[in-house]
């Protein structure tokens, strides 16, 4: 059979549509939410099922081509597409179906968090998602899942009870803690390593339909007192609340008027339990000092989830990267002071999340997910407007990290992974013990490895 027959073959054999260079559509579905990916791939498949999945992985194997899976198209490093390979594209593939009573969700590999949350928050439940409702679900669930929740309900990889992969030899496999449960404990953690996500079963929490919420703005002069104050907070906080603070200019004028142009310090925390009991709880974080602005209060939790989105939107330039803390010491403190004042982007941001509580809860062992010891997460996003900009604002976050791995033992969250520098080394020192037995697991599932545009785990073979 011809390169063309083979290829007409392939179209007809699917239910979803393929997208190639010249197409009408081929442009706006090669885009992803990070402006500074700009990728050609020579195909575009939107899978309308799981049949569609198996197919393109059996094509791109028997094509020799490179691969990426798209789910939200959300990730830092803009894996979501390539150059010259194949995008399996899961964005059509959104449906969320709730079981209230058994207090499960199936999710589709292509949903977003938003998609989630509108059909749990029906019957007053909810899965751990990020703090971004556009997030994909797919993404963020195999690099661990950082959310509103973490401390009481943990990781979004915590709450998984089934996955239903596409391995690449093209075939279907469940995995769960009773099925496949070698590679069930990669999944939660490992990446995108294995296969391609059809679906996931999550289990789901009472949460809403109202939580209380704090969102406070101090003056940046204040950083050190302001996260000295925190860290005394952290100490003793209920497993309810889950917190974060963030430094940078942010210049909003309509929120914060005069104040616009100055840096500051946002807190901005969950209480998952009653709202009464969550609005005493948060109380402290908002009588640090007097504040610029205080939006705290009790919202719909599809509000809260919704509350960032509009600070992230798709197109703008995007450099992440992370760092687990062993601490929050006077020394880190003055530190992140630093950068803050350093960031050549007024919508950059410094971030510190109080990790801890149910994250913690779950023995190292458990799943692949690296840094449940941590007590905090740095978190340095570099996000800017012009291109002109890039090398200035890439620099600031790379030199940041740098200064700041002495406070860490170099484990980061693979979900804030920069543009996938650090390569094996990287990989190795933050998954530790876990690291080899990834590699057996990708020796199991993918031992060419068809599925590398990830924080990869390579295979034996291919070392």
């Amino acid at each position: 059979m011809s390169n063309d027959q083979q290829r007409d073959s392939f179209d007809a054999s699917l239910r979803g549509t393929v997208l190639r260079p010249g197409d009408a559509e081929y442009d706006e579905a090669r885009a992803v939410w990070n402006g500074m990916i700009d990728r050609r791939p020579s195909l575009i498949v939107r899978c309308a099922g799981v049949a569609d999945v198996v197919r393109s992985v059996d094509y791109a194997r028997e094509s020799g081509l490179v691969v990426a899976v798209r789910g939200g198209g959300h990730n830092v490093a803009g894996t979501a597409v390539c150059d010259d390979g194949i995008v399996i594209d899961l964005s059509e593939m959104t449906g969320v179906r709730v079981d209230p009573d058994e207090r499960t969700a199936w999710v589709e590999g292509g949903a977003r968090w938003a998609d989630v949350d509108h059909e749990t928050q029906l019957f007053g439940l909810a899965a751990p998602g990020g703090v971004v409702s556009d997030t994909g679900v797919a993404g963020l669930t195999l690099g661990g899942g950082l959310g509103h929740l973490r401390r009481k309900h943990g990781l979004s990889c915590d709450n998984l009870r089934s996955v239903e992969l596409v391995t690449a030899a093209g075939e279907v496999v469940t995995a769960s803690r009773d099925e496949n449960a070698d590679l069930f404990w990669g999944l939660r953690g490992g990446g995108g390593n294995f296969g391609v996500v059809t679906g996931f079963e999550f289990e789901l929490h009472p949460v809403g339909p109202e939580v209380a919420m704090c969102l406070v703005f101090y003056p940046a002069a204040d950083i050190p007192d302001r996260l000295r104050d925190f860290r005394e907070y952290a100490r003793s906080a209920p497993d309810e609340v889950s917190a974060l603070t963030f430094s940078g200019v942010l210049p909003d004028e309509e929120l914060f008027g005069e104040a616009a142009a100055t840096p500051k310090l946002g807190v901005l925390g969950c209480y998952a339990g009653p709202p009464e009991e969550g609005t005493e709880a948060l109380a402290p974080l908002r009588e640090f000092a007097d504040p610029i602005a205080d939006f705290s209060g009790v919202m719909p939790y599809v509000e809260l989830q919704r509350l960032l989105d509009e600070d992230y939107p798709d197109g703008m330039r995007y450099y992440w990267k992370s760092l687990y803390l062993d601490g929050l010491s006077d020394d880190v403190i003055e530190r992140l002071g630093y950068w803050t004042d350093a960031a050549p982007s007024p919508l950059s941001t410094v971030d510190v999340w109080h990790l801890g509580g149910a994250i913690a809860d779950v023995g190292a062992d458990e799943s692949a997910f690296a840094g449940r010891g941590a007590p905090y997460l740095l978190g340095v996003e570099g996000n800017w407007e012009d291109p002109d900009a890039d090398a200035e604002n890439v620099a600031w976050v790379r030199d940041c990290i740098d200064d700041m791995r002495r406070f860490s033992d170099g484990t980061v969250y693979l979900n804030f992974p920069g543009f996938l520098e650090g390569g094996d080394e990287l990989v190795r020192t933050t998954f530790g013990p876990a690291y080899e037995r990834l590699v057996a697991l990708k020796d199991e599932y993918d031992p060419t490895n068809l599925f590398r545009l990830n924080q990869n785990v390579a295979p034996s073979a291919s070392r």
